[in-house]
C-alpha cells in the first residue's frame, strides 16, 4: 500500500513540476511587425508579458541574434514582409529548453538598439529592436532647383511638412476603421506638391512612408533642412463623434485655449509612448536650460506661428467647416521649435463619420492642400524671409513699380484689395481688364506692388 501511495505522490509531483514549468514558460511572441525607414528598420514583437532579453550582432556574415528568456513563439516570423529592410531572412529555434532565439540574416552590418514598451491603449507588452543604418544616405535633395544666382540672395522658402504618427503608431481611428496615419500621409504628399508648384517654394516631408519618427526628431529634421515653416498634419479624434471641423494650432507655453485643444495635445504628446522611443521623457528640459534668450526666441516663434496659422485658417474656411474661428494654442511637443514658426493642422475629426468619409476622398484632400498652400503663400507674400526669391521679387517690384499675382479668397472685394495694397480699384480693374467690381473666389489677378 505504501508503495502505491509513493508512486501516486511521485506522479502528482511530476505533474505539478510540469505545470510549474509550463507556467514559467507561458510568455509568448503573439505577433510581429517590420517597419522599414530610411535610416533604420524596426522589428516589433508583441509579447504576453515583459521578458528578459539580449541582443548582439555577428559579422561575416552579418547577423543579429535576439535571445528571449522563457518565451515561446506563436507567430511565423519567416512570413513577415521584409521588403525595404536589410533583413534577408528570419530564423528561430528553442534554446536551453524554455528560451527563444531569433536570428536575423542581414544584407549589411547594422547598429542594434532594443527596448521594451509597457502596455498602452493601443498595444500590450512589446519588445522593440531597431536596426540602425549608420551609413544611410542623407535625405535626397529636392528635384526642384532652388531659384538663385548666389547662395544667399534668391533661395527658395523651405516648408517642412510632417505627416503625423506612422509605423507602430496608427494615430486615431475612424468609425469605419480609417487610420489617421494613412490619411495624413496622403494629405501631406498632396500639400507638398501644392506648395512646391509655387515659384520660390520647396516643400519637404519628414516621412514619406509608413514608419515612425519620434516627436523631437521631426523638428530636428526641419532645422536640418533650414526650414522657414513647419506644418504638422493630423486628423484626430475626440471622445465622442459629434465634434467636427478643421483647426489650426500653434504652441502655447501656458494653458490650452479650449478643452478640445487640451485633449488633442495630451493625445498627440502620447505618440512617443505608442510609437516607441524607449521611454524617452517628454519633459521640456532644453527650455529651462536655455534661459532668457531661448524664451525670447520662443515667444517670437509662437507669434509668427499664430500669424501664419491665421492665414491658413482663413483659407481653410473656404473649403471646410471650421471647428473654431481662430487659431488655438496648446502644448504640442512637435511644435516646440524656438527658431521655426510651427503650426499643427487638424484636417478634421476622423471620429466624425461624415468627416472620415471626406478625408478618404482624394478630391477633398486636394482642396484642403491647396487651401493650406494659399494661406502659406499669402503669409510669406506679406512677410518674405530675408534672402529668399520672394523677398528679392518684392524689392524689385517696389523699385520698378512691378506687379504681383494674387488668388482671390472668400470675403475679398476690390476695395479691400486696393486698400491693402495702397492702390486704387480703377488701377486693379485696368490691369486685369475687369469691367465690373465683382471678383470670383479662386480667380488670380494682378496687383501693383508699389
Amino acid at each position: 500500500m505504501n508503495h502505491i501511495l509513493r508512486k501516486i505522490m511521485a506522479v502528482q509531483l511530476a505533474l505539478l513540476l510540469g505545470a510549474a514549468s509550463l507556467a514559467h514558460a507561458q510568455t509568448a511572441v503573439n505577433s510581429a511587425r517590420v517597419w522599414p525607414a530610411p535610416d533604420h528598420t524596426r522589428l516589433v514583437l508583441d509579447l504576453g508579458s515583459s521578458v528578459e532579453h539580449s541582443v548582439f550582432a555577428l559579422e561575416n556574415p552579418s547577423r543579429l541574434v535576439i535571445d528571449i528568456k522563457d518565451t515561446s513563439l506563436k507567430v511565423a516570423l519567416d512570413r513577415l514582409d521584409l521588403d525595404g529592410s536589410p533583413i534577408k531572412r528570419i530564423r528561430s529555434a528553442r534554446r536551453n529548453g524554455n528560451d527563444l532565439r531569433v536570428v536575423l540574416d542581414l544584407a549589411s552590418d547594422v547598429k542594434p538598439r532594443s527596448f521594451q514598451l509597457a502596455p498602452n491603449q493601443e498595444y500590450g507588452h512589446r519588445l522593440v529592436v531597431d536596426l540602425i543604418n549608420e551609413n544611410a544616405p542623407a535625405q535626397k535633395p529636392s528635384s526642384k532647383p532652388v531659384l538663385s544666382e548666389s547662395n544667399d540672395s534668391k533661395r527658395d522658402i523651405i516648408v517642412m511638412i510632417d505627416a503625423g504618427h506612422g509605423g507602430e503608431d496608427p494615430g486615431a481611428s475612424g468609425p469605419g476603421g480609417t487610420r489617421e496615419k494613412d490619411v495624413v500621409l496622403k494629405l501631406a504628399h498632396q500639400l507638398k506638391d501644392a506648395i512646391s508648384s509655387i515659384p520660390g517654394y520647396t516643400a519637404k516631408l519628414t516621412r514619406d512612408g509608413d514608419y515612425y519618427i519620434d516627436l523631437r526628431s521631426r523638428t530636428l529634421l526641419a532645422r536640418k533642412e533650414n526650414a522657414d515653416l513647419f506644418i504638422s498634419v493630423h486628423a484626430d479624434a475626440f471622445r465622442t463623434s459629434q465634434p467636427r471641423g478643421a483647426s489650426v494650432f500653434a504652441l502655447s507655453q501656458r494653458g490650452a485655449t479650449s478643452e478640445t485643444a487640451r485633449w488633442l495635445a495630451r493625445n498627440e504628446n502620447r505618440s512617443d509612448l505608442i510609437g516607441g522611443v524607449g521611454g524617452v521623457s517628454l519633459g521640456d528640459k532644453n527650455e529651462v536650460l536655455a534661459g532668457v534668450l531661448l524664451d525670447l526666441s520662443m515667444t517670437a516663434s509662437i507669434n509668427a506661428s499664430v500669424g501664419v496659422g491665421s492665414y491658413v485658417l482663413r483659407n481653410l474656411g473656404s473649403v471646410a467647416t471650421l471647428h473654431k474661428p481662430g487659431v488655438e494654442q496648446a502644448a504640442f511637443v512637435v511644435l516646440k521649435s524656438p527658431d521655426i514658426p510651427s503650426i499643427l493642422v487638424e484636417a478634421g475629426f476622423i471620429s466624425n463619420p461624415q468627416e472620415e468619409r471626406k478625408l478618404l476622398s482624394a478630391s477633398y484632400r486636394s482642396k484642403l492642400a491647396h487651401a493650406i498652400s494659399r494661406g502659406v503663400q499669402s503669409y510669406f507674400n506679406d512677410t518674405p524671409p530675408p534672402g529668399t526669391y520672394l523677398a528679392w521679387q518684392k524689392r524689385q517690384g517696389k523699385s520698378a513699380g512691378g506687379l504681383s499675382s494674387y488668388r482671390v479668397q472668400r470675403g475679398d472685394t476690390l476695395s479691400d484689395l486696393a486698400r491693402r495694397n495702397a492702390t486704387t480699384v480703377s488701377r486693379i480693374k485696368q490691369l486685369n481688364g475687369l469691367k465690373g467690381d465683382q471678383v470670383v473666389i479662386g480667380q488670380t489677378i494682378k496687383i501693383p506692388t508699389t
